[in-house]
């Protein structure tokens, strides 16, 4: 049982460590907590429903609900914060800002789709079932753990290896030293909250797919839990959101297992708590992003 439990909590894990991602980026950024993440976390997810209702393969919906999400977190920026940084204004408006944003997106979608829960079609989530020893899991499950690594492992490739991702190092680092040496600061916030949105609405897209669950409050499900994981991994580490996001998903399976479903989130944040008191910069230290 206890194999079983770990393997549940590595594959809901990573998606908590994707979903994270998108605050991790942003926030090693523009220094900023995006709290519309969940939104848009939950639009993509309705984005690629209502492509598979409409006979769209599911790669490309999925495809879809990720361009949406990248699209939908570039209005945001717009929206939210554009204005807030031409003005200066302080840490407290932005965030401010975001709720307000990130609720317009709730009560929109809540409008369109109702407060129902929708469900994917049954051929498009059936999948087989493999069983290892004691271990049983889907293809479904497989196939989201690995795309979660892969996602982050390009993400911080991306970072690493290639000219936007040493400009958006660049502007984490130091941005009016950025601006002095030819970097559009404005293009790049609008990028990386392309980046960091697209791979929220995936996280949300992969999330319906294990619940098959879709509704305009399922990003209430994982919005603490996102902020717990980039706490715990460390503020703006990559590898820490990974660490953060497993950890955090093992948690949850082993207390639902061996105590109760009612203490998952206690767990979850009684950890959360220690950890503040023990090592308030996480795991993995503050600025990985910055030497990503």
């Amino acid at each position: 049982m206890l194999a079983q439990q770990l393997v549940n909590g590595l594959f809901i894990g990573s998606v908590y460590a994707l979903f994270a991602l998108g605050y991790t980026l942003i926030f090693g950024v523009l220094d900023i907590l995006n709290l519309a993440h969940a939104s848009i976390f939950m639009l993509g997810a309705f984005t690629t429903l209502v492509l598979v209702l409409k006979g769209v393969p599911l790669l490309l919906a999925i495809l879809g609900g990720a361009l949406a999400g990248g699209l939908l977190g570039v209005l945001l920026d717009r929206v939210a914060f554009w204005p807030l940084r031409r003005r200066q204004a302080g840490p407290l408006a932005p965030l401010i800002s975001s709720i307000a944003v990130g609720m317009i997106y709730v009560g929109t979608a809540n409008g369109i789709f109702g407060p129902d829960v929708r469900h994917f079609p049954f051929d498009v989530v059936r999948t087989p079932t493999y069983t290892i020893g004691p271990v049983t899991f889907t293809l479904a499950q497989l196939t989201i753990f690995i795309a979660s690594l892969a996602l982050m492992a390009g993400l911080q490739l991306l970072l690493r290896r290639t000219r936007l991702g040493a400009a958006i190092r660049a502007v984490a680092e130091n941005p009016r030293a950025a601006q002095l040496v030819g970097i559009d600061l404005e293009s790049v916030y609008a990028q990386t909250f392309f980046i960091a949105s697209a791979l929220g609405a995936v996280a949300g897209i992969l999330f319906a797919l294990t619940f098959n669950a879709v509704s305009s409050v399922m990003g209430s499900a994982v919005e603490l839990k996102g902020l717990a994981v980039i706490v715990l991994g460390g503020m703006g580490s990559i590898p820490g959101s990974l660490l953060g996001g497993l950890l955090i998903g093992l948690s949850e399976d082993l207390s639902v297992a061996y105590l109760s479903s009612g203490y998952r989130d206690a767990i979850v944040f009684a950890i959360l708590f220690l950890m503040l008191i023990i090592r308030p910069t996480g795991l993995l230290g503050k600025r990985g992003l910055r030497t990503a």
